[in-house]
């Protein structure tokens, strides 16, 4: 009873995918009261504005919208960093160089104090 002899079930090839034209050809010969169009129907109408489902649909997307923003902002706020510090750095040298060309200046002869 316990035999491993058994034979595998050969199933059947699955049949071709229908064409673009057979499936268009099938919808129009579709009646009206077709349950799938029916229940596409009845879901639409299910979600009225006022109805639970369509609430959570809202929030949801106010959710999605929250959190990309809120990756956005993160982003900038990283960029504002960055920014900052370079300019800090682009300060500090600007400065640097004003006291060398204050040093250099001082020390030619047009600017001696000593003239006046």
């Amino acid at each position: 009873m316990g035999s491993k002899s058994k034979k595998r079930l050969v199933l059947p090839s699955r049949p071709e995918p229908p064409s673009v034209e057979q499936i268009v050809e099938d919808i129009n010969r579709a009646y009206p009261n077709d349950p799938v169009f029916t229940v596409l129907q009845d879901e639409s109408q299910d979600a009225k504005p006022g109805s639970a489902s369509s609430e959570v649909e809202m929030i949801y997307h106010q959710s999605r919208r929250f959190l990309e923003l809120n990756d956005r902002l993160q982003e900038a706020r990283g960029e504002l960093a960055r920014r900052r510090e370079d300019l800090r750095s682009l300060g500090d040298a600007l400065g640097r160089s004003v006291d060398d060309v204050k040093e250099k200046a001082g020390s030619l002869p047009c600017f001696d104090k000593s003239d006046s």
